[in-house]
């Protein structure tokens, strides 16, 4: 029950969020939290991650689709066995991002994104390090992808713990 319950409210508050940013931001208005290092913003994402596949969205909308159906029937499998919390969180995260997402390229045709953060390079020597901070701040996000990335490395880690246990 804890699996679903976290499901349904990551959906529920990536939702919630996406309409609040639909209804009250306009495209290029930009809301600073934590002295700049957080901006909240309104962007259609008509692709996958950073806009991949833009130019065939049906595509990136069926790919999805069957995505979230193939990891909802290994959840189903796998949800109330024993020693496989860690899988399950990590699957609910995942599935809480991906339908919230999925919902979006179905119904609105974009997915809509709205937090970035800034990391000040400013006293940064290694050009390289430089050049991927700043690229970070352009990306924009939603709950749903930290679901995703979060539940991602829970399947990883019961992966990990799992061989360790044979």
């Amino acid at each position: 029950m804890p699996y679903i319950m976290t499901l349904v409210s990551l959906f529920s508050a990536d939702s919630i969020m996406k309409y609040l940013v639909e209804k009250n931001k306009k495209e290029d208005e930009e809301t600073l939290k934590l002295n700049g290092k957080i901006r909240i913003k309104k962007y259609h994402n008509k692709g996958a991650m950073c806009n991949i596949g833009e130019r065939n969205q049906t595509l990136v909308a069926m790919l999805s689709l069957v995505f979230s159906a193939f990891v909802t029937g290994i959840f189903a499998a796998t949800l109330g066995r024993k020693g496989k919390s860690l899988l399950n969180m990590g699957l609910a995260l995942i599935l809480g991002g991906a339908y919230s997402n999925t919902y979006d390229r179905l119904k609105r045709k974009y997915v809509v994104d709205y937090l970035s953060f800034h990391v000040n390079t400013e006293n940064c020597k290694n050009k390289m390090v430089k050049k991927s901070a700043d690229k970070f701040g352009t990306i924009v996000f939603n709950i749903s992808d930290f679901g995703i990335i979060i539940g991602a490395m829970f399947l990883v880690l019961s992966e990990l713990f799992q061989k360790e246990n044979e």
